[in-house]
């Protein structure tokens, strides 16, 4: 490859991406309802210094000054996604007018800036009328969640293609439900699994929801979910630690995997869960409805994960949690870490693309919906951000799919994350991932050193493909 080039393909998809509780703000304007991370931010102790996302970024006021901001990246799409409380504030019933224009506005500045959009229906912003209802323990939140995909859907689909259901149901099932860290910050064990499933079960009637709303309006769709998927390697070659593993698989990959592409139930959900995995949440056609045929898959990736055996938590199986597995996480020692102390293996990325694709032949083609890092961000006296680690982090990334491609995986683009820096959930305003700075003061953005290394890559792979930009 020429020097910090990545070999991609000429139509390779570059953006960048970003969720409406982390960057919208505007949490009481225009009718929007509450959401389970306006009540979980009010915990005390639960996010770091009491920080909320009530202004986050000001994208609801500043989106325009975002979308130019993005045109001048170069990219060709912006992933970003859609609040169900600004919709649907009650989570059922009537639909709000002023939040879904909201996003006819925004929808209407990046097609005209050259952008595609890219709609995430749900990251992590249940409507809390909902929670207060059972929340996603519960099967009738899934067919909330269907409505207002039919709505948004109806709405904004004459102008987007390209949808993803749920983002990263891992976390809003076991982060959220088991080990407390995300709203609505319980520890549930068989409620847990019950979430996860009912997530599935969300993003299936919301497959259905928008293929039916694409072929009554007779409009093209593309249609896929967002798993974060991790690269689990054993701490050593003890029998002990790779069962630990394989444990661990079907928490992280194949309860989400196995459902949607294989249309079953993980093999060992027994021997990972326990009594925990009781199954009272299925019903009958729930597969057929969670395995139906989708056009992507979108994959976040970060880091790998060492494990090794460990005891449980709680030594009386009736107190344990879905995640307490009886493993332990090992630190890399040899890895660099990033300011979320999260070790940077890019080879690791690569396995698990490889892995992905010889595990589930048939997989439709892959997006990276997000790769990115948090580092130190520091403004220097010449009043820039040199991110030089941020740099080295995309590019030798980019470089890990490149190899994962020329192995035989069917990747199609990469969107980093993020495009500014946002609200980083429990961390609050303190963990930086953007390339775009946000002065959390004044709400000013300026460009980080990797903005502009990535605008000009960009530039460079369309100029060596030959590749016609937007002007």
């Amino acid at each position: 490859m020429t020097a910090d080039l990545p070999d991609l393909p000429a139509d390779f998809l570059f953006g960048t991406a970003t969720a409406s509780y982390q960057i919208e703000g505007a949490v009481k304007e225009d009718g929007r309802g509450p959401s389970i991370w306006d009540t979980y931010c009010r915990i005390p102790g639960r996010v770091a210094r009491g920080e909320t996302g009530d202004v986050a970024c000001d994208h609801y006021h500043r989106y325009r000054e975002d979308v130019a901001l993005l045109r001048e990246l170069g990219v060709d799409a912006y992933r970003f996604s859609v609040a169900w409380p600004r919709v649907v504030p009650g989570g059922d019933g009537p639909v709000n007018p002023e939040g879904l224009a909201f996003y006819d506005r925004l929808v209407d500045a990046l097609l005209e800036a050259g952008i595609e959009p890219v709609v995430t229906l749900y990251h992590w912003d249940l409507p809390q009328a909902l929670e207060d209802r059972g929340g996603w323990r519960v099967r009738p939140t899934a067919e909330h969640f269907a409505a207002y995909t039919r709505a948004t859907a109806d709405r904004l689909g004459d102008r987007v293609r390209r949808w993803i259901t749920l983002n990263e149901p891992f976390c809003s099932s076991f982060v959220g439900h088991a080990v407390g860290r995300h709203a609505p910050g319980t520890r549930e064990g068989t409620p847990a699994l019950a979430t996860a499933h009912h997530l599935l079960l969300a993003h299936g009637l919301a497959v259905r929801e928008l293929r039916a709303s694409a072929q009554a309006h007779g409009r093209p769709v593309e249609v896929g979910i967002t798993l974060n998927l991790d690269r689990l390697v054993p701490a050593s070659d003890s029998p002990a630690d790779h069962a630990a593993v394989d444990r661990a698989e079907t928490l992280h990959n194949r309860v989400w995997l196995d459902p949607l592409f294989n249309a079953r139930y993980p093999v060992n959900e027994a021997e990972t869960w326990g009594r925990l995995a009781d199954g009272s949440y299925r019903v009958e056609g729930d597969l057929e409805t969670i395995s139906q045929p989708l056009d992507f898959l979108g994959v976040n990736f970060y880091r790998p994960v060492m494990l090794r055996d460990a005891p449980h938590q709680e030594a009386d199986p009736a107190l344990r949690t879905a995640t307490d597995i009886g493993v332990e996480e090992v630190r890399f020692a040899e890895a660099r870490h990033t300011t979320m102390d999260w070790p940077v293996v890019p080879s690791s990325f690569t396995d698990l693309l490889v892995d992905l694709h010889r595990r589930y032949p048939g997989l439709p083609p892959i997006y990276i919906t997000e790769n990115g890092s948090a580092e130190d961000d520091r403004v220097e006296a010449d009043g820039r951000v040199h991110d030089s680690d941020r740099i080295d982090y995309i590019r030798d990334h980019l470089d890990a799919v490149a190899a994962a491609i020329r192995a035989g995986v069917d990747v199609r683009g990469h969107f980093v994350w993020s495009l500014m820096d946002n609200f980083e959930w429990a961390y609050g305003y303190e963990r930086r991932f953007g390339l775009i700075r946000v002065d959390y003061d004044t709400l000013e953005r300026v460009p980080k050193d990797s903005y502009h290394w990535f605008r000009d890559l960009i530039a460079r792979h369309k100029a060596r493909h030959g590749v016609t930009t937007v002007p």
